[in-house]
């Protein structure tokens, strides 16, 4: 029997799980495993088209992601945004890449990408050119998100789920060395644009990716898990501006309006005092 052993990294600043109950080898019903896209504190909508899920992406947001384990065991959560992992942005197979680990039947928050032991930079919606990915010289897989979730090797089974699923223990994998200073550095400037001779770009139309937005604190230690060799589930999440969502097909166009007939209904006078304008 192949075991995969991974060396983990546990939150310190996440809140403890509350009790799971009775131990049991009784089955539980499992559902899928659930990925969403955080603006502000609320999920993106997600569209389905040709079996592939889309959400909108708005243009110098920050954004999190929110993931939930709907097994009984631990997971270890292989997240990449752009192609990139979101512990030490390297691209590499989900089964080699560090993971995020969440206990059972819990839900954790990624906010940005894992410089440190104790800091990460937030994901923010921005143009290819302006592009963590770009500025790593990694820009083959700009504008998906993708989760892939191994679960712990463990025979105990929980007979219910805890009240308190907002409870969380946020970990992270380690199965690849950290990447070079030399990225490291890199990524501290990505905010810069980068050079026009290396983007690839129509200079009239603008497709999503992510940047490193501001640093916040999301301290972090190392654990060790028993992983199972192939993943439980995969969720793939494609981003795109709304022009190009409406090109794909997934939202609808703008109804045209004529100018002309526009300025044809114009009229002089109405009753009423003048507004202000309000302040942004």
């Amino acid at each position: 029997m192949n075991h995969t052993f991974a060396s983990l990294i546990v939150a310190s600043l996440a809140l403890s799980a509350s009790p799971h109950g009775v131990v049991s080898a009784q089955p539980v019903r499992l559902e899928a495993a659930e990925v969403e896209v955080l603006v502000n504190d609320t999920p993106q909508k997600r569209y389905l088209h040709d079996g592939r899920w889309y959400v909108e992406a708005l243009k110098g947001r920050e954004y999190a992601i929110r993931m939930r384990n709907p097994y009984p065991v631990r997971v270890a959560v292989a997240l990449s945004v752009d192609g990139l992992n979101t512990i030490d942005a390297r691209h590499t197979a989900a089964s080699e890449g560090r993971k995020w680990v969440i206990e059972p039947f819990q839900t954790i928050t990624i906010s940005g990408w894992q410089v440190n032991r104790a800091e990460a930079r937030r994901f923010e919606f921005t143009t290819e050119a302006r592009s963590y990915g770009q500025a790593l010289g990694q820009t083959d897989n700009l504008g998906v998100i993708s989760a892939v979730f191994f679960k712990e090797r463990a025979p105990v089974m929980m007979t219910r789920e805890p009240d308190d699923r907002n409870a969380q223990s946020e970990r992270l994998a380690r199965t690849a060395p950290p990447a070079p200073a030399a990225a490291a550095a890199q990524a501290a400037g990505s905010n810069t644009t980068a050079d026009a001779t290396t983007t690839k770009l129509p200079a009239v139309e603008e497709y999503a990716a992510t940047r490193m937005g501001q640093r916040t604190g999301h301290a972090v230690r190392q654990v060790y898990l028993d992983l199972e060799g192939s993943p439980a589930q995969t969720v793939n999440i494609r981003y795109e501006f709304r022009p190009q969502l409406v090109r794909l097909g997934i939202l609808p166009s703008a109804p045209l309006v004529d100018p002309l007939q526009r300025r044809e209904r114009s009229r002089g006078f109405e009753s009423g005092f003048s507004p202000e304008v309000p302040r942004r």
